[in-house]
């Protein structure tokens, strides 16, 4: 009997060593796996830096008078920038089908000192200055093509955009899609050379104001030296007659409840204001062409 218990505590031993050779066997073979997985991880993942830091490396130096948003996205495939851009300028900065021609759009009603409400298309001025400013500087920008849709807005905004185009030595073509009324008139002109799509259409009118008004003949006269600024503007950098201007702005069979005039495509280009009627692709061609003839001259 006691032979008999000694066999079967043997056995039972060595039943229970065979399960901790198992076990430890077992438990072995999980941290070599969990190991080969965590090198495996490591060195997909210094691949990926390294990646990241040649992309980096090689990537091209940021436009100046691009909005560039929060610094801490440059270089990353995943970042929000271009919607940011879209929000701030309405413009996304990965799309750049040329190098050395800055876009810029003027769209809806140019915003100046005040901020106009928030369900309204604008075309912040403080943002439109230091692109022009941008474009001017960086060498390698050889023009600026405006792409013009806009209702008007702030005036001395408007001007202070348009004499800045104006006042720029680098080639300059506009062009008015859907629209160019009130204060957008003056930006179409300040280009070298303006177009007006077939469908286009531009509104001339005395300037106008919104608000607390005081009736004195001093608030008639600053209305009057504003006109003034406005229409000799227009008429230095157009072909169009002074006198058909004013007849055109102060015209009261044209629109209903207001005084001026709206003139198609055609009729902009027979009094002179603008130059050519055309698309995209026509104002590519000659705003090539000019930049060309500057670079002969340089």
């Amino acid at each position: 009997m006691e032979n008999n218990n000694q066999n079967l505590n043997l056995q039972q031993q060595s039943f229970n060593n065979m399960d901790g050779n198992r076990n430890y066997s077992n438990n072995q073979n999980t941290i070599n796996q969990n190991n080969n997985r965590n090198n495996n991880q490591m060195t997909d993942n210094n691949n990926q830096n390294n990646n990241r830091r040649i992309n980096i490396n090689n990537s091209e130096p940021a436009n100046p008078f691009l909005f560039n948003g929060n610094e801490d996205n440059k270089g990353d495939e995943n970042s929000d920038q271009p919607i940011e851009n879209v929000k701030q300028v309405g413009s996304v900065t990965d799309i750049s089908p040329v190098k050395d021609i800055c876009f810029i759009s003027i769209i809806g009603e140019i915003e100046g000192h005040t901020s106009l409400p928030p369900q309204s298309k604008t075309t912040k001025y403080e943002h439109i200055i230091p692109m022009i400013i941008g474009a001017e500087m960086d060498p390698e920008i050889k023009g600026i093509l405006l792409l013009i849709n806009t209702v008007g807005g702030d005036v001395e905004a408007g001007l202070a955009i348009s004499e800045l185009i104006a006042s720029i030595t680098k080639p300059t073509v506009s062009i008015v899609l859907g629209g160019g009324h009130s204060i957008g008139t003056a930006l179409a002109v300040s280009a070298e050379y303006s177009f007006i799509a077939p469908t286009g259409t531009m509104t001339i009118h005395p300037i106008r104001t919104n608000g607390f008004v005081i009736g004195v003949p001093q608030t008639f006269r600053y209305f009057q030296k504003m006109q003034e600024r406005i229409i000799n503007f227009i008429v230095n950098n157009s072909r169009v007659d002074k006198k058909a201007l004013l007849s055109y702005m102060y015209d009261t069979d044209e629109i209903a409840n207001d005084v001026g005039t709206v003139l198609n495509a055609q009729e902009v280009i027979d009094i002179g204001l603008i130059d050519e009627i055309g698309g995209f692709s026509s104002a590519m061609n000659v705003l090539r062409g000019l930049i060309d003839e500057m670079e002969k001259k340089n």
